[in-house]
């Protein structure tokens, strides 16, 4: 049988940049709802629609004794009133931005066009760009505080460069009340470990949006015959003599991990988009967009490119949990075939 996939090197950080702001230059400039408390406010440059701090011109009111606002001479010479010029309140919002960098992301299989680590630098990236150029501030945390530069995602990306070894899960502790935070990942840890790291920014009123990056043969189950499964992260391996007597069970948890994450995510008032690496990028670029737009943030699910848990009309896999054999949960195993020989890792 021939390899189905293998494990990729990291993709390189400025050649994702480059893709990644391919991809932010098809979708619209990105407006982040920022929220309306007080504490949260620091100048930029979007609107609030109501009066404050800012550079754009809100509106004409009356003057009112004692009112230390500048009184509009201009305006008042028209009639018999004295008015007074408001600006709008304007506020940038802080977004934080996270890829996950474990082993398992360094999957590729011959169907996808590029390794789950290298689609999800991109979609950071990308999304780096599109809030900088709206003057969001932006961080990655463990490797940046936020900032607002035009030059945001470059700035970020070379960050990355220079960091070395990533740890796999950064503290997420310091990430304060009614700040956002993308995060793209597989999300092939046990659902319970996923949702007690995450726990945290649910505590502090933070605002996630989770990104599945999903290979189509995780999902797919392409394996037939004698098939060796290597875990990526420990190296431990399983052989299995007809892979194809496992794929309905591993269909089954796959499904059930996603969902979980999912409802957990919907319940919480989160987004959850899942991304295919044989799909284009700005796929998810367009829905993280809508979700971070939404009045309050609670988008809840949103689904995938295909439904949700469904990929060419079955259902997807999960691993997540202690699943016996192939679960992708605890070790987060990526997958390995070798025909009729055992050895050959393509997952």
């Amino acid at each position: 049988m021939a390899r189905i996939g293998e494990v990729q090197a990291p993709a390189a950080t400025r050649d994702a940049l480059a893709r990644g702001r391919l991809r932010a230059s098809l979708v619209p400039d990105l407006l982040v709802e920022a929220r309306r408390i007080v504490n949260t406010v620091i100048a930029g440059w979007h609107g609030r629609r109501k009066r404050g701090i800012g550079e754009n011109f809100w509106q004409f009111r009356p003057y009112v004794e004692g009112d230390s606002s500048r009184i509009d001479w201009r305006r008042s010479a028209r009639d018999d009133h004295t008015y007074v010029r408001d600006r709008e309140w304007e506020a940038a919002h802080t977004v934080w931005l996270w890829a996950d960098p474990s082993p398992s992301m360094l999957y590729k299989s011959t169907g996808a066009g590029v390794s789950k680590q290298s689609r999800a630098l991109v979609l950071t990236l990308a999304m780096a760009e599109l809030l900088s150029r709206s003057g969001e501030r932006i961080a990655w945390p463990g490797l940046t505080d936020p900032f607002t530069a035009r030059n945001g995602a470059e700035r970020i990306a070379a960050q990355l460069m220079h960091a070395g070894e990533m740890p796999a899960k950064p503290d997420l502790s310091d990430i304060r009340r009614f700040c956002d935070i993308v995060i793209a990942s597989d999300f092939l840890d046990p659902v319970e470990e996923t949702m007690a790291w995450l726990d945290v920014l649910a505590r502090h009123g933070v605002r996630a949006h989770l990104i599945e990056v999903a290979d189509p043969a995780e999902e797919t189950f392409p394996y037939a015959g004698r098939t060796e499964f290597t875990d990526p992260e420990t190296g431990d391996k399983l052989t299995a003599g007809r892979a194809e007597m496992l794929a309905d069970e591993y269909r089954l948890l796959y499904t059930a991990r996603r969902q979980e994450l999912a409802s957990w995510c919907k319940r919480l008032g989160w987004s959850f988009t899942v991304n295919h690496t044989d799909r284009l990028a700005s796929d998810a670029l367009v829905r993280l967009h809508m979700s971070m737009t939404a009045d309050g943030g609670h988008a809840g699910l949103i689904a995938d490119d295909n439904q949700l848990g469904m990929t060419n009309g079955r259902p997807g896999m999960i691993a997540g949990g202690n699943q016996p054999g192939i679960t992708a949960g605890g070790g987060k195993p990526d997958i390995t075939a070798g025909g009729g020989k055992p050895g050959k890792t393509v997952a």
